[in-house]
């Protein structure tokens, strides 16, 4: 099964990579556990410049922008 982690404070870019993530590993038919992080300690420890971050399987795939359906698909079926 896949890991994904929303790494952001719950802001509203926050939810929309989560929504964004949830649909494109639900199109593509893959098993994933969604966690959302919002500890600015376990966020740096990503070294993230700036949020919403993605997180798939513990290697840090997007930030600080909302990427497409298409690319999270990418980076999920990687």
């Amino acid at each position: 099964m896949l890991t994904v982690k929303i790494l952001g404070s719950g802001c509203a870019n926050c939810k929309k990579l989560e929504a964004v993530s949830r649909e494109a590993a639900a199109s593509a038919g893959l098993d994933a556990e969604f966690i959302k992080v919002t500890d600015m300690k376990a966020i740096m420890a990503y070294d993230l410049l700036s949020t919403p971050g993605l997180v798939i399987n513990e290697k840090l795939v997007s930030s600080g922008r909302i990427p497409t359906q298409a690319e999270v698909r990418q980076w999920l079926a990687a």
